[in-house]
């Protein structure tokens, strides 16, 4: 294999493998009965492959492809199984299956890594069952403690524990890994309007995740003057309108999402007396996001003193930046440039598990275009060819960053 031609993939074995992925359920929460299918049929894929498998004290699943120095920490290629409510095919197990087909692909050429290499299956990468999102990831780099974890209830007071009965495993938390590559779809629009199937990406955005209760006093809408009420959701509103406003005022990279309102005891004839609501704040400075906590707080407490009411903003869940490693971004950037795929670089806006990994280890990632689909009533469609080039570009990093 020369220089000037890179290994490339099989692109329509990583297809298939998506599609069929896919059949194990289109939503498929953490340790549930259709994500365990999922990762069944991933091991079967994997013992396929030759790979050993195990699992970590979280339930974490790691497949393993020796190496010539068995000694060596691994190269570690990873995403996730579980899915959100409404998700696509691509959401995390593609990045799974592109890095199982870096494994098949590096096979079919009968060619042995310096390092070993690994697959990570991380759990509750969604958060849609347990909270906090990316959960196998954070326990694992020790951002979480594992009785913490471990004891985290769903919904319905069912713990990780029960639902991860039987299926954890003896590999340590925070073992060494030499580097970490996922490849994800971006969940964006950059890419796709750029016209461009690679984000070299760089580090991912500072996120804050803020409660917020509004207090005011439940009325009769037909006997209450509109001068005497102390209107919780009117409230809300305004201190959401001035949210869209502080938007602005951190553009063009500042972010304000109100994702989920809550009127407690909702009636049609009634003033809404208590309204809860989420903000979420994303930057990529670090100082930036902490000025735009401040300034929501403020801009709450006005609003709120204004009309009457009392608010309360807990701090739910808060990221700080995170920068991908030099070296890692640099084997991407390599292997993209080999292969002549267009690019640019990017930020992420959403959190991956290689946020967390980025504090373990030389960590990045790679993105690849998704698009509306509605033909397929899918909101996140990527296509063959950006799911076979973006496989190409972690295949090349990869072997670069195993072999060095």
């Amino acid at each position: 294999m020369g220089n000037d031609m890179p290994l490339k993939v099989n692109g329509q074995r990583l297809w298939d493998s998506l599609i069929a992925m896919d059949e194990m359920g289109e939503s498929r929460p953490a340790l549930s009965a259709e994500d365990f299918a999922a990762r069944a049929l991933f091991a079967d894929w994997c013992h396929q492959a030759g790979m050993s498998l195990d699992a970590d004290a979280i339930g974490n699943l790691y497949a393993r492809r020796a190496g010539h120095d068995k000694d060596a920490s691994p190269v570690v290629m990873g995403s996730h199984l579980d899915t959100r409510p409404g998700g696509s095919c691509f959401d995390g197990s593609y990045g799974v299956l592109a890095a199982l087909e870096v494994v098949r692909s590096l096979n079919d050429a009968d060619i042995t890594t310096t390092r070993p290499l690994e697959i990570a299956v991380w759990i509750n990468q969604a958060g849609e069952r347990f909270a906090p999102a990316m959960l196998g990831s954070a326990t694992f780099c020790g951002d979480v403690p594992l009785l913490q974890a471990l004891t985290t209830e769903d919904g319905r007071g069912i713990s990780v524990a029960t639902a991860l009965s039987g299926h954890g495993g003896d590999l340590p938390l925070g073992r060494p890994f030499a580097a970490y590559f996922e490849a994800h779809i971006e969940q964006g629009p950059v890419l796709e309007q750029a016209g461009l199937p690679i984000g070299i990406v760089t580090g991912g955005q500072a996120i804050c995740w803020l409660d917020v209760e509004v207090n005011g006093s439940t009325a009769h809408a037909g006997t209450t003057p509109m001068a005497l009420r102390r209107d919780a959701l009117l409230g809300a509103s305004a201190m959401i309108g001035q949210l869209e406003k502080l938007a602005t005022e951190h553009q063009p990279h500042g972010l304000v999402t109100v994702g989920q309102l809550l009127i407690t005891a909702a009636a049609r004839n009634t003033i809404p007396g208590q309204v809860r609501f989420t903000v979420d704040l994303r930057h990529p400075l670090d100082v930036q996001i902490t000025a735009m906590e401040q300034q929501t707080r403020q801009l709450l407490q006005q609003v709120a003193a204004q009309r009457g009411l009392d608010v309360s903003i807990r701090r739910h869940w808060f990221s700080m930046a995170t920068p991908f490693d030099s070296g890692c971004i640099a084997a991407v950037r390599q292997a993209v440039t080999a292969l002549a795929y267009p690019h640019q670089d990017i930020v992420s806006g959403a959190g991956h598990d290689a946020m967390n990994l980025a504090r373990h280890c030389p960590s990045t990632m790679i993105f690849i275009p998704c698009r509306k689909n509605p033909a397929q009533h899918q909101a996140e469609y990527a296509t063959p060819d950006d799911v076979r080039m973006g496989a190409d570009v972690l295949l090349g990093a990869v072997l670069a960053q195993a072999d060095s």
